[in-house]
């Protein structure tokens, strides 16, 4: 095998998907990741994400729909689908399921360096109570050697990054004060078109 990509996601991206999760507490949610190749070609940066549904999340047609949408829109400002992320529906449930994994697939077909990122509700929990933790509430899977999603394992953190080092410190201040409640989906705009339109979806909360 080759270099092994590392991953850094940028503060915004970060916050915006687990506010998309914080929003729909008892459904699974997910989301893409966009991004670009950066330095040697062996770190993955993480610039921006789009969080896309919180109900039917493996209806094949509306994913469909919404990756050309956020494909499109996002390739004039340089930047490319690079992974995907998920959050379980239960609170227990730490696995990577089949719909993950069939979503993940079809965005590894186009970029080879794709990672899904699952949020880590024990994880989010103790940060939750505690606030001390700076590293990332998601679990890092790539491919391995047999082209199956595997979970990174204790190097995980050195892997994944977030940009910005206060970026948990915003997320529980944004939290507590409801910011969440501002997260626009793919989901949303179908059930009401006057919505945002797919190049405001999440943009709701800019974080400075």
């Amino acid at each position: 095998m080759g270099i092994e990509s590392t991953y850094e996601i940028h503060q915004n991206a970060y916050i915006k998907l687990i506010l998309h999760a914080s929003k729909h507490k008892t459904s699974a949610v997910n989301g893409v990741l966009l991004g670009r190749i950066s330095g040697d070609s062996a770190v993955v940066e993480i610039v921006e994400s789009v969080p896309l549904f919180h109900s039917q999340i493996g209806v094949l047609p509306p994913l469909e729909i919404a990756l050309i949408m956020i494909e499109e829109y996002y390739c004039d400002k340089g930047l490319s689908i690079v992974g995907y992320f998920h959050a379980n529906e239960r609170f227990d449930d730490s696995e990577l399921g089949s719909v993950a994994k069939n979503i993940a697939d079809h965005i590894y077909k186009y970029f080879p360096q794709a990672a899904v990122l699952l949020l880590d509700n024990k994880k989010f929990e103790t940060l939750s109570k505690e606030g001390k933790d700076r590293s990332p509430v998601m679990q890092l899977y790539t491919k391995d050697a047999s082209r199956s999603w595997k979970l990174v394992g204790s190097d995980g953190s050195s892997r994944l990054k977030i940009k910005q080092p206060s970026a948990n410190v915003i997320l529980l201040d944004y939290i507590s004060s409801g910011k969440w409640k501002d997260i626009i989906d793919f989901n949303d705009h179908l059930d009401d078109i006057s919505k945002e339109r797919i190049h405001h979806f999440g943009y709701n909360i800019v974080i400075q």
